[in-house]
């Protein structure tokens, strides 16, 4: 059957359930009273039937389009955080929405950003999402005040628009941790040198990790360059050398650590036998296929995509109120992906290392 053919009183019947039911059901009416076996039987009913809804009739009868503007600062094009996009876009088609995407720039001017937000409102989106290439405070386009918004992975500086960002501090904490419970007392940094959040929570977080566990911080155990393949290899040559060499190295992120790794191969030390490694992002591509793989941190993308999606919805329905989360950032939790990059740093040899550091993993 096509759409055509198949309305809500065809469900109904096949549902055996009243179309009110139904329409409760489809509409996801927050005040509805239906159990969950009698919600699956109907969503079964209308996936069997082809059952789809009429979206112009919605459209005059809610004032709503089902559309939802995304304006993506260049992440359209980044394998990792693309995964902002798809948790975006799983969220809206599970509630009934569609997601229209404009790719833009970080360095673009706020006029070129208002007009992006115009062009969205000239297609009757009911509301906006906006996600930053890297976790950042910005001025939001002033065309999107007052409307259903939320801000991903980035933050609004007069903090009137909602937003989800990355718990970069607990995230860096874990890193550092994980390099302490595998028994390592020196340890380095290899940080940004861009003036953005992170660049300065991940240090704070590497610092009171160390604090926490008694161990002292020495300022030439952080070396700093510019976040890429280059700057990791430049400063990981740094921090390497023979006379202040750390046991362990906690990286900004993974781009850091793949040129830390070519730093250790031309100084001759094994990884993780000679120095531990920890990075931050887990870009797939990289941290899978470093040798050893790198253990390191998870940025939500997915998740900061989804629970902006479900939200932004929830008050395009009246659900919720996006005010009520403008004033603080609603921040997601970074979990550990463990590899093989970190070993203890015993004297016994390479396999006994790796085989106490499994151990400890295995009794975590």
């Amino acid at each position: 059957m096509t759409n055509r053919t198949v309305g809500i009183k065809e469900v109904a019947a096949a549902a055996g359930v009243s179309v009110t039911t139904v329409s409760h059901v489809l509409n996801d009416v927050a005040y509805a009273r239906v159990g969950a076996g009698t919600r699956q039987r109907v969503h079964e009913a209308a996936q069997r039937l082809g059952y789809g809804p009429n979206r112009l009739a919605q459209a005059l009868r809610t004032q709503r389009s089902g559309m939802i503007g995304f304006i993506s600062e260049e992440i359209a094009t980044t394998p990792h955080a693309g995964r902002i996009i798809l948790g975006a876009e799983e969220t809206a088609r599970a509630r009934g929405y569609r997601i229209m995407i404009i790719n833009s720039t970080s360095t673009g001017s706020q006029d070129s950003k208002e007009s992006q937000v115009a062009d969205l409102l000239d297609r009757q989106v009911d509301g906006i999402l906006y996600a930053t290439m890297y976790h950042r405070k910005l001025a939001v386009p002033k065309n999107l005040a007052g409307l259903p918004a939320v801000l991903v992975d980035s933050e609004d500086i007069s903090n009137t628009v909602s937003c989800v960002i990355p718990d970069e501090v607990g995230g860096a904490r874990a890193a550092v941790q994980t390099l302490i419970d595998a028994g390592h007392t020196r340890i380095g940094m290899l940080n940004n040198t861009d003036d953005v959040p992170a660049t300065h929570s991940r240090l704070r977080a590497f610092k009171d990790t160390l604090a926490d566990a008694g161990l002292p911080f020495h300022e030439e155990l952080v070396q700093s360059e510019p976040s890429e393949v280059p700057g990791g290899h430049q400063a990981a040559l740094r921090l390497l050398k023979p006379e202040s060499r750390p046991t362990a190295v906690f990286c900004y992120n993974d781009r850091m650590a793949m040129g830390a790794y070519r730093a250790a191969a031309e100084l001759g030390l094994r990884i993780p036998e000679d120095v531990s490694f920890v990075g931050f992002d887990n870009q797939e591509l990289i941290a899978e296929n470093l040798h050893p793989p790198l253990t390191t941190v998870a940025l939500p993308h997915y998740e900061m995509g989804a629970w902006a999606t479900e939200n932004l919805i929830d008050a395009i329905e009246g659900k919720s109120d996006l005010r009520l989360f403008a004033a603080h950032p609603t921040v997601l939790p970074c979990p550990m992906v463990l590899r093989d990059s970190v070993a203890s740093p015993t004297h016994d040899g390479p396999s006994s290392r790796a085989a106490t550091y499994s151990a400890a993993r295995s009794n975590t």
